[in-house]
């Protein structure tokens, strides 16, 4: 119920932007005191197992004071891969060392060394 009074939570904006099994909800908001926001929401549709299925949705609410940082964190994370997938090579932590990896453009694959086994 509103009593009366507006609803300061109304989305501003909406952009959904689907990409593949998941939609990205990019949500402007404004605060009480009229300062916009942004909300990123992650939405993808599970299956329970008698075959129904619901959304499972995770948020992130990024205020005014970090747009700046979020966008430049983001930015040279998206650098880095690209930087990454330009050179071939990276290293992926399998929980008990690091193995090497190469990435191609039919996927990734493994560098194996046969020369070691017996």
């Amino acid at each position: 119920m509103r009593d009366g009074k507006e609803n300061y939570r109304d989305e501003i904006y909406s952009l959904p932007v689907r990409a593949g099994k998941r939609t990205y909800f990019f949500d402007v908001k404004a605060t009480r005191g009229n300062d916009l926001y942004l909300t990123i929401t992650e939405s993808k549709k599970k299956y329970n197992e008698d075959g129904t299925f619901y959304f499972e949705k995770h948020k992130i609410f990024l205020y005014k004071e970090d747009f700046e940082k979020f966008s430049n964190g983001l930015s040279d994370a998206i650098a880095k891969i690209e930087e990454l997938k330009a050179s071939g090579e990276y290293t992926v932590k399998d929980g008990e060392g690091y193995e090497r990896r190469n990435y191609n453009n039919d996927g990734y694959s493994s560098d194996v060394n046969f020369d070691n086994l017996d």
